[in-house]
């Protein structure tokens, strides 16, 4: 991703620390475009990025950035994997790294972040717990909190999967394009570098139709999408096995919602058997095994294909956050629910 590090935070290449993350494939699902019509289907696959996810570009920038700024100790309250990020980066910059993520979070992730160096600490509850638990610390602790949105430089490393996606695709940008949405900053993040992209010239006004996609255990841009709101209210009982999206309240919730707006998109639930028979019917018939959240996108598509929300001959693109190799536990807990018959 750093072949864009002219419009990216850092003021010289000596700056960046990098494991390689970024150019991630955009994917033709010529098989699954078969079974919903939709030939010009794509996917951009963030599994293949370093520590498997794309939290590696968000948390690139933002490592660079703090060792740039003298920061010797950062923390974050996480679902997941962008706790595993920050060990990973976190421990090549030499930094000391604190990650909070509750007990329910995938296994891969907790032993990701402990053998990469970081000091982990498990709580009850959601993310939002784990982040108010950070806060009881940081007073005594004197970290910085590099959690969502509390700081710029993390959607600085998220918009490039915009500018990859445009390149990837000749500068013509898709019709619809499908995001799983937990915190958003990715979202977020692409819609900041196509405007970017369209003052330097290098495309035109068309915008894809964006899509937040959720689980219907935890999906409170969707509930405010469809009610009108500008803001989304918290989601009391949050219950998913797609961690990356059980954000009972996003900080940047505004930002998501006119965004859907301005681009006369939608925000979609799905359930978790929709998500997790999405996951089985994409390894099937395409080979990837996704990340749930990045199933859930499929598993909206088929839904707004039916609805003729989306037309047959529309560019559409799904995001995959990340590598489904994470929550081998979580899918088979949902497989010894009973909720699915094999």
């Amino acid at each position: 991703m750093w072949r864009y590090y002219e419009l990216l935070p850092v003021d010289s290449p000596k700056e960046i620390v990098t494991l390689g993350e970024g150019w991630t494939p955009l994917l033709h699902l010529r098989r699954l475009g078969e079974l919903c019509d939709s030939p010009s289907l794509y996917l951009k696959d963030e599994s293949q990025n370093p520590t498997g996810t794309f939290k590696a570009r968000g948390l690139s920038v933002a490592v660079s950035m703090a060792l740039k700024m003298g920061v010797q100790k950062v923390a974050i309250p996480t679902a997941g994997n962008a706790g595993g990020a920050l060990a990973a980066y976190g421990a090549k910059a030499g930094l000391k790294v604190f990650v909070f993520m509750p007990k329910t979070s995938p296994v891969a992730n907790i032993v990701e972040a402990r053998m990469t160096g970081a000091q982990v600490e498990l709580t009850q509850g959601t993310i939002a717990d784990s982040a108010r638990r950070l806060k009881e610390r940081e007073a005594t602790e004197g970290w910085f909190d590099i959690s969502t949105l509390r700081e710029p430089y993390r959607l600085e490393g998220k918009k490039t999967m915009g500018y990859e996606l445009a390149e990837q695709l000749k500068w013509i940008l898709p019709d619809v394009l499908l995001y799983p949405t937990g915190g958003g900053t990715g979202l977020i993040g692409i819609w900041k570098a196509f405007e970017e992209m369209e003052e330097l010239g290098w495309i035109g006004k068309k915008r894809p139709r964006m899509v937040a996609v959720q689980s219907e255990g935890c999906a409170p841009i969707v509930k405010a999408f469809e009610k009108g709101w500008k803001s989304a209210k918290k989601w009391t009982t949050p219950t998913t096995f797609a961690s990356g999206v059980c954000v009972p309240q996003a900080l940047g919730d505004f930002l998501i919602l006119a965004i859907l707006r301005e681009s006369s998109g939608k925000a979609l639930a799905v359930s978790d058997k929709a998500i997790y028979e999405a996951v089985r019917e994409v390894g099937k018939k395409e080979g990837a095994l996704l990340a749930p959240e990045g199933a859930a996108c499929w598993a909206a598509l088929k839904n707004l294909r039916k609805q003729g929300w989306i037309e047959s001959d529309e560019t559409v693109v799904i995001l995959n956050t990340g590598t489904g190799l994470k929550y081998i536990d979580s899918f088979q807990d949902f497989e010894n629910s009973g909720n699915f018959d094999l």
